[in-house]
């Protein structure tokens, strides 16, 4: 019989724990639908309070999964969109989506 294998890929391991990161997975969902701008990302995203929204926002810049882009004419606006590499998420969220569906109860699917 073979041994199971228990290495854990440090990339993987990264790769869970970024987008494991509390309201990380709702703003990558939410922009996965079209760019938003910082109060539009707040009201779509129960419970995230605008310091926590900032620093995920900057974190996921740095990781370049989310692009930050300059409103026209607003000083200091901005929309946040995902980046290629942020978009090509979107088949992971998808399925994890699928599986929440088949797999949770109604009752923790609705809480927020």
């Amino acid at each position: 019989m073979k041994p199971v294998r228990r290495d854990l890929c440090p990339r993987f391991h990264f790769a869970v724990e970024l987008i494991g990161r509390r309201w990380t997975g709702a703003i990558l969902y939410v922009l996965s639908e079209a760019p938003a701008r910082f109060c539009e990302l707040r009201e779509a995203i129960p419970g995230v309070t605008d310091p926590m929204l900032t620093e995920r926002l900057r974190e996921l810049e740095r990781e370049g999964l989310v692009a930050r882009e300059p409103v026209p004419g607003a000083l200091s606006r901005a929309r946040y969109a995902l980046s290629p590499k942020g978009a090509a998420l979107r088949e992971a969220l998808d399925a994890i989506g699928e599986w929440s569906h088949a797999w949770l109860p109604a009752s923790k699917r609705a809480r927020r």
